[in-house]
C-alpha cells in the first residue's frame, strides 16, 4: 500500500509503517539538518525538501494513505502555548489541505498531548470539523507509547481518519494493546559502559564512538532542569525523550536526585560523576530506533533534536499494523 509522509523528520513514523508493510513512496521535510539522516536511512523514499507551503498537491504522488506529525512546539505545554495562533501550529492546516486534495483511504496525524488543553479547544474543534469536511470518519485518542513496546513514558495525541466512501463508512477503532512494559534495562543496559562525551562546544565525537552515535552532551544543567528529579531507575521506563539535548534524562546508573528546597533538586554529594545525560544512541534505543539507523550531524544537539521529535518506531509500527488490519477487513 503506497503512502506519503509529511513533516517526516528523521522518519520514526515512516520506519514503523514500513515495517508494517506500507510503502513510503514520497516524504517531505524542510529542515536541512535532517536531510542526510533521512536519505541515508530511507533509500527507497523520494524526499522533497521544500517548505510544505510551497508544494502544490499535484506535485505529490497519488497514495492510499498520508501520515505525519505537524510541528508541535506551539501546542506543547513546555513551548509557546500559542497553538493555532503560531505559524508552526498553523502547519496542521497544510496537512489537511493535502489530505483534502489527495483523498487517500486513510490518514494518521500525531501531536503532543498539549493540543487537548482547554486553551486550544476552539482550534481542536476546528481541526476536527475540517477532517470531517474533507470526507473522513475521525477517531482521535491520547495514547501513551509505553503501552506499545516502547520503554518510555510518552503521551501523544493520535488522529486516524478513514475515508467515508472508500471504507464503506468505517471508523478506526483504537484497540487496547496487550504488550509487556519494557524498562530502561531492557533498552540500554548493554550500552552502559561505552558512552563518550561530545567534543568541546558539543561538536560530534562520532569518530571516537565504539558504538554508533553513542555520545552524550556535556555542560551545565539549567535551574529548570534541576527543578525536579531527572533520573529513572533501571527497572522503570524512561522519562519522555525531548528534542533538546540539554533536557535529556539522566543515566539510570545515577541515584535519584535529592530535594534541596521548593522546585530545587541536587545531585547526591560525592556521586556527581554518575550524573550524565543519556547519549544520542541511548535516546534512540528508548525511541526504539534500530541500531542500524545512523543519525548524521555535526553538532550533537541536532542528533537529540531528530530523535526527540520523532515518533517511536515501535509505537508507529503497532498503530500501522492496526490500521492495516482494519483496512484489510473492509
Amino acid at each position: 500500500m503506497k503512502i506519503i509522509s509529511l513533516f517526516s523528520g528523521a522518519g520514526g513514523l515512516d520506519l514503523g509503517f514500513s515495517k508494517a508493510g506500507f510503502n513510503i513512496a514520497w516524504a517531505n521535510e524542510f529542515d536541512k539538518e535532517i536531510w542526510d539522516t533521512y536519505i541515508k536511512n530511507h533509500p527507497n523514499t523520494l524526499l522533497d525538501k521544500r517548505n510544505i507551503t510551497e508544494i502544490i498537491s499535484q506535485d505529490i504522488p497519488e497514495c492510499e494513505g498520508i501520515i505525519g506529525g505537524p510541528p508541535c512546539q506551539s501546542w506543547s505545554e513546555a513551548g509557546t502555548l500559542k497553538g493555532i495562533k503560531d505559524k508552526r501550529g498553523q502547519l496542521f492546516f497544510e496537512f489537511i489541505r493535502i489530505l483534502k486534495d489527495k483523498q487517500p483511504t486513510f490518514f494518521l496525524a500525531e501531536n503532543v498531548s498539549g493540543m487537548l488543553a482547554s486553551r486550544h479547544s476552539e482550534a481542536i474543534e476546528k481541526i476536527i470539523n475540517l477532517f470531517k469536511e474533507a470526507g473522513y470518519n475521525l477517531s482521535f485518542k491520547l495514547l501513551n507509547a509505553k503501552d506499545y513496546n516502547v520503554p518510555q513514558d510518552r503521551k501523544r495525541l493520535i488522529f486516524v481518519g478513514f475515508h467515508k466512501k472508500k471504507t464503506n463508512n468505517k471508523t478506526f477503532v483504537f484497540n487496547h494493546p496487550q504488550n509487556l512494559k519494557l524498562t530502561l534495562k531492557d533498552a540500554i543496559y548493554d550500552l552502559k559502559g561505552n558512552a563518550i562525551p561530545a567534543k568541546e562546544k558539543n561538536y560530534s565525537n562520532l569518530s571516537k564512538c565504539l558504538f554508533m552515535n553513542h555520545e552524550y552532551m556535556t555542560g551545565s544543567f539549567s535551574t529548570i532542569f534541576m527543578s525536579r528529579n531527572r533520573v529513572r531507575s533501571w527497572d522503570e521506563q524512561s522519562y519522555t525523550i525531548q528534542a533538546g539535548g540539554r533536557h535529556a534524562p539522566l543515566h539510570p546508573d545515577a541515584p535519584k536526585m535529592l530535594d534541596a528546597g521548593k522546585d530545587k533538586k541536587i545531585f547526591v554529594p560525592g556521586l556527581e560523576h554518575k550524573y550524565r545525560r543519556l547519549s544520542v544512541r541511548e535516546c534512540a534505543r528508548i525511541q526504539t530506533f534500530p541500531d542500524t539507523f545512523e543519525f548524521v550531524y555535526d553538532k550533537i544537539s541536532t542528533g537529540y533534536k531528530m530523535i526527540g521529535n520523532a515518533v517511536p518506531v515501535n509505537f508507529a509500527y503497532e498503530l500501522a499494523k492496526e490500521i492495516k488490519s482494519q483496512i484489510d477487513n473492509f
